[in-house]
């Protein structure tokens, strides 16, 4: 069982990242210093150093360390999150030479996730991944095997004595993906039923901290927590809304997305992030007050390909629309809608344009139908929907979602 053991006041951290120029260093430590808060921790420094190469014992020249070393006791840090992902031996090097306790990117994003979830399946998945991270940095990790829950970096599973050795790990990641694939057959099932009964899909994808559950909130009262933190939610989480048509959608609120997102996290969550490849349509929900909106918007777009889902409908649901400064930028196409999650701006376009790009499975008729064809109106009924019924000296008037395999025959009634 996971320890979320919430801290009595916010751990001081120092940021640390290396510039090699494989990215930039800048807006990658800008979103460290996010995650951090994330996970209640309060950055009172950054450290960048440039340099061509990693350091191969300590990711940061040993030069440097020690003046961060002597930095650290005037900014009364307790921790370092590294910007980058550090081997065990690393870890241990580190610490012995900064005499406090180091973590990096990949450890810190999963501690958030262990903080986030809530369903079995999240802390499963969760736990999955940080056991996967872990096996391979047991050489050199030392005493901190023995941490228990309870600071940033140490939530999940935790480890309760310094003995825990491979075997253990590998046999817990065979439970924990047997499991798993038990989950994801019934997922699996469940979206099967779903396409049987001809249940239409949209699922919510995007950056973190774009609004994706703020709209879900907005277009269904559905209650998922939605803060101004990265990663705020985690699960999964599904409503049925009504479109202009008649026709109802399910929307699937999905996991954030992250630059330089951890590949057993990736892996771990497939399952869920499936949820996306099948769909019949894709709400890519990006930032539009976001200086990095473009570029959060190709991660978006990147892992939607490598989960298969370049076939489906996708719009571009550029949200915040109220904090946007530059207002030229709103240009509407036919796969983009501009709205305000926060505001209830722009919601009646963008269920318009989400009922223009599904596939059409039923539509929205006025049909006459004589009397003697009564029986066409309980069929109308059993695989569609009526809004209104009249009866008139003609037969029977009525305003109904018609489903696409009896379209052909309504229109012999269609006024």
């Amino acid at each position: 069982m996971y320890e979320n053991v919430k801290e009595q006041r916010p751990v001081k951290a120092v940021l640390a990242c290396v510039d090699t120029g494989e990215f930039d260093a800048e807006v990658s430590i800008n979103e460290l210093s996010e995650l951090a808060v994330s996970a209640d921790a309060e950055v009172v420094g950054t450290v960048i150093q440039k340099r061509t190469s990693y350091d191969s014992a300590l990711c940061m020249g040993l030069g440097r360390l020690e003046e961060l070393k002597e930095q650290l006791d005037s900014l009364e840090a307790e921790l370092v999150i590294f910007d980058h992902e550090l081997s065990g031996i690393q870890v241990r090097n580190i610490e012995n030479v900064l005499e406090v306790r180091v973590i990096d990117r990949t450890t810190l994003i999963l501690d958030i996730f262990a903080l986030r979830a809530r369903t079995r399946e999240g802390k499963l998945q969760v736990e999955l991944a940080q056991q996967k991270y872990r096996l391979p940095r047991l050489t050199g990790l030392g005493t901190s095997l023995s941490r228990l829950g309870g600071g940033i970096g140490t939530r999940g599973p935790g480890e309760t004595k310094l003995e825990t050795d491979k075997r253990h790990i590998r046999k817990r990641i065979s439970y924990l993906e047997k499991e798993l694939d038990e989950l994801k057959k019934h997922r699996s099932f469940s979206r099967s039923r779903r396409k049987k009964d001809g249940v239409l899909c949209a699922a919510i994808v995007g950056y973190t901290n774009v609004g994706k559950s703020t709209l879900l909130n907005a277009l269904t009262e559905a209650g998922v927590l939605a803060e101004n933190k990265l990663f705020a939610t985690l699960d999964i989480t599904s409503r049925s809304i009504e479109l202009p048509d008649g026709r109802n959608v399910m929307l699937i609120d999905t996991v954030g997305l992250i630059r330089r997102l951890p590949h057993n996290l990736v892996e771990a969550f497939k399952s869920t992030l499936e949820e996306a490849a099948s769909a019949d349509i894709i709400l890519n929900v990006q930032d539009l007050s976001s200086p990095e909106r473009e570029e959060q918007a190709s991660v978006t777009r990147t892992l939607l390909s490598e989960l298969g889902c370049d076939g489906i409908p996708q719009l571009n649901v550029m949200n915040k629309l109220d904090s946007a400064i530059d207002s030229e930028t709103v240009f509407e196409d036919d796969s983009t809608v501009f709205i305000s999650a926060k505001e209830h701006i722009g919601f009646d376009r963008l269920l318009e344009k989400i009922s223009a790009m599904l596939p059409e499975t039923a539509r929205r008729m006025n049909l006459l139908v004589p009397y003697d064809q009564s029986a066409f109106i309980g069929r109308i009924r059993s695989e569609g929907k009526i809004f209104s019924e009249e009866y008139t000296e003609k037969g029977t008037l009525i305003d109904a979602l018609v489903d696409i395999k009896l379209v052909s025959k309504a229109s012999e009634f269609q006024l």
